[in-house]
């Protein structure tokens, strides 16, 4: 019987991958990853996962990205060419090119995307009549239709892809949360909230990347029209090209009822996102349909209400209106998420009830969905 080998690219790996990993180890003869760097939070890495090395991932610039994820693409190639040839592949979105790679190499492969590539690049600017967003799209439209599967998170994301593939192509796998039921932290054992003077406020929390895909800056007006509120804070927690922006708008306009922090470590964060009472999930207009934050499904299990800031044909306005576990608004319609966030503040019961949808919600994004990309495979 021929031994079953897959290699998975994955330039930054975390608890997802280390899951999906784990889960081929059980059935594969030999499972292999090529990334930059692994990130455990909780799961470790099967001993067996043998673990090649390119370079690492960097958070910074667009064009400094570009050239990281093309250093990445080369390493990749030769690895994929000559020491994992009698390898199945599953390529995942970073670099989000990365599966590209299979126009040149004789391997099966299958894809995980997280985000849809060229979609996505219309954040920065590039229309869909740009000639790299047209090599990219024809691109796809070849390449993919020779792929195993190809896998994603969402009904709407599923959509996009489906201009490329067709639908019994893909495979649509619900992520999960890095935390466990022990991991869920109370308010009165939370050492973050007395640091940081949160005791007696209701906290809007806003924590993740704060780059040019996030409009964290409505967060900021809403803030504004609520400043005379004392018993409502927004914090904002994060990393990114746009921080210093954000922490000079809050010093301009005198927002007292702002607080930003540094991104929390491993060891720091479930006490982070236990301070919140509402969760804040934003996606730009412009890639509503082909991204699903992964904040989302860890503030569903600490059960957290969620305002989602997106738009109309985004999956997340579906799981507002699906587990009833907060609201989604449009970006522009800040007076109604102020009227909200003032509604829920003071609404013993309407929090409550959107707190246990929200943990309700919860259930269907779980570590045991890691073993549904196995049996899509086999």
């Amino acid at each position: 019987m021929k031994e079953r080998k897959i290699v998975i690219v994955n330039q930054a790996i975390n608890y997802l991958t280390i899951g999906i990993a784990n889960e081929f180890a059980k059935e594969y003869d030999e499972v292999a990853l090529i990334t930059g760097s692994v990130h455990v939070q909780g799961e470790e890495l099967d001993d067996s996962i043998k673990i090649s090395k390119v370079n690492k991932y960097t958070e910074k610039s667009l064009k400094h990205k570009f050239f990281n994820w093309m250093n990445a693409l080369v390493r990749m190639y030769f690895l994929l060419l000559f020491k994992f040839r009698g390898y199945e592949i599953l390529y995942i979105t970073n670099p989000p090119m990365a599966y590209l790679l299979s126009f040149f190499l004789p391997q099966r492969f299958s894809v995980l995307m997280w985000d849809v590539y060229p979609d996505s690049l219309k954040i920065f600017g590039m229309s869909e009549n740009h000639l790299f967003y047209r090599i990219w799209t024809k691109a796809n439209r070849l390449l993919l239709k020779r792929a195993k599967r190809v896998f994603t998170i969402g009904q709407k994301i599923s959509g996009l892809i489906n201009n490329y593939v067709p639908k019994d192509k893909i495979t649509i796998v619900p992520l999960w949360t890095t935390f466990t039921n022990e991991e869920i932290i109370s308010k009165e054992a939370n050492f973050f909230i007395t640091e940081n003077n949160l005791n007696d406020k209701f906290v809007v929390q806003y924590s993740g990347n704060i780059g040019v895909t996030h409009n964290v800056e409505v967060l900021l007006d809403i803030a504004e029209l609520l400043i005379e509120n004392e018993e409502i804070i927004f914090q904002i927690i994060g990393r990114g090209t746009r921080v210093e922006d954000i922490k000079r708008r809050i010093s301009q306009k005198s927002l007292k009822n702002c607080q930003w922090l540094p991104f929390q470590s491993d060891e720091d964060f479930p006490y982070s996102l236990a301070a919140a009472d509402l969760g804040v999930v934003i996606l730009d207009d412009r890639t509503s349909q082909g991204s699903v934050p992964s904040k989302t499904y860890n503030l569903m299990k600490a059960g957290k209400p969620i305002l989602y800031i997106a738009s109309e044909d985004s999956e997340l306005r579906d799981y507002a209106q699906k587990f009833q576990n907060g609201i989604c608004l449009h970006a522009s319609e800040v007076n109604e998420i102020s009227s909200f966030i003032k509604d829920i503040s003071g609404r013993k019961d309407l929090y409550q009830k959107l707190s246990i949808n929200s943990t309700n919600a919860s259930a269907f994004f779980v570590r045991e969905n890691a073993s549904l990309f196995v049996k899509s495979m086999c």
